[in-house]
């Protein structure tokens, strides 16, 4: 069993508690105005636009398809600058024997595995097979999800899972789908379900300087849910990464540092007491 890897961040300490290994995959169910990493959302269709404009010819076209050699790359990006499909040919397939063996390295210096993208339940049968693997290794298995995979069809994964950490990115369905470009139902479904089985790590939602009202529904729904039972974050949106054609919609500027303050007394005093800014 194989799956497309993005980037492997071997030491993060925000992506969960504790020192981790943070494992991004390729592919993802929504297409967010403010995705800081939009080079995740879709496959290379191998066009081969980004070919010629690599410095150090790390990539080239293979029998119809763009191949990458990670040993000449210098990481400068503009393969992924140069990709209009919000893609990167830098993608590895690996089989779970050869993701265990990137994270043996660590395993003295962490506490456990963070599994991202893009959204990494995509791939719900692979992490299933890695969580079983990287648990007997004594780490723990985090998920950070934007929410649009059904998690209650997968409850052999659920019971390996130490939290799941859950984008909440608009409560009001329609903004939803205009800033995602897909349904809210089975986020606020999995939002529900995760609290019922005690899986809920933390909530996650980005606060959007264009979009105050829709910010504070946001944060008020969510708060009243989660109470004092998980962690709720409120991420100060920051233009960096997002693409172009998307920042006309979300501002060039850091959100607010005071609507944010607002916004988490707001939440603190509908019950979310575990709320911060990031």
């Amino acid at each position: 069993m194989k799956a497309p890897v993005n980037k492997i961040i071997p030491f993060s300490n925000v992506d969960g508690p504790g020192n981790r290994t943070s494992i991004f995959f390729q592919g993802c169910s929504f297409k967010c105005w403010y995705c800081h990493n939009p080079e995740t959302i879709h496959r290379c269709n191998h066009c081969g636009d980004c070919v010629a404009g690599c410095p150090v010819h790390a990539l080239s076209i293979v029998d119809g398809k763009v191949v990458w050699d990670k040993q000449k790359c210098v990481q400068c990006d503009l393969c992924i600058h140069t990709c209009k499909m919000m893609a990167s040919p830098k993608i590895e397939e690996l089989e779970v024997e050869e993701l265990i063996a990137r994270i043996l390295p660590m395993k003295p210096f962490i506490r456990g595995i963070t599994v991202s993208g893009g959204e990494c339940m995509l791939h719900a049968k692979y992490l299933e097979e890695l969580f079983r693997k990287v648990k007997k290794l004594g780490l723990t298995c985090l998920i950070d999800s934007n929410g649009s995979i059904d998690f209650s069809r997968y409850i052999s994964l659920m019971e390996l899972c130490d939290g799941v950490m859950l984008d909440v990115k608009a409560y009001d369905p329609d903004f939803h789908l205009a800033l995602c470009d897909h349904s809210n139902d089975r986020v606020i479904k999995n939002l529900h379900y995760l609290l019922e089985t005690n899986k809920l790590q933390e909530v996650r939602t980005v606060i959007l300087p264009k979009y105050p009202q829709e910010n504070l529904d946001t944060v008020s729904h969510v708060a009243q849910i989660i109470q004092d039972r998980c962690d709720y974050k409120l991420l100060r949106y920051r233009p960096f990464g997002v693409r172009e054609d998307a920042l006309d919609k979300m501002g060039r500027e850091i959100a607010d540092e005071e609507e944010c303050e607002i916004l988490k007394k707001k939440a603190i005093e509908l019950g979310a007491i575990h709320t911060i800014i990031i």
